[in-house]
């Protein structure tokens, strides 16, 4: 039997790929979201749903127009994995300790909590000193 794993989502799969294509052009311009698509091989809709949030959170610049498309809004060094992990899937926990539905109940008394609190700050600090 497989060792179980942590997962990242689909969500943060797609986008870092979508970011990642868009750090290889960087400096030359927008890139239509449809190029992104094809050369990754992602699916169309959902890529251009996670644009949304990585828009909003100011990673990503919509360019509108002819030679519109998609643009990092920094220069990749100073984008950081965990902003984009972010972005799309809200602050790095590894447990939703202590209000999660697999939480004991005791957080006052709970080995585990601080485990997890650790686990994700240390993950955090890792993936922020990772850029694109």
């Amino acid at each position: 039997m497989p060792e179980p794993i942590m997962k990242f989502s689909s969500r943060s799969i797609y986008g870092m790929r979508a970011m990642l294509a868009l750090a290889r052009t960087h400096g030359q311009g927008s890139t239509f979201l449809k190029s992104i698509i094809e050369r990754e091989g992602l699916p169309g809709t959902y890529l251009e749903q996670l644009m949304v949030p990585l828009r909003k959170s100011g990673l990503v610049l919509a360019v509108r127009g002819a030679r519109g498309g998609y643009t990092l809004a920094r220069n990749p060094a100073e984008i950081s994995v965990l902003s984009i992990l972010e972005a799309l899937e809200g602050p790095l926990n590894l447990a939703e300790c202590p209000n999660g539905p697999a939480c004991c109940g005791k957080p006052e008394s709970c080995a585990l909590q601080g485990l997890w609190a650790e686990g994700s700050h240390a993950l955090a600090q890792v993936y922020q000193g990772i850029s694109l």
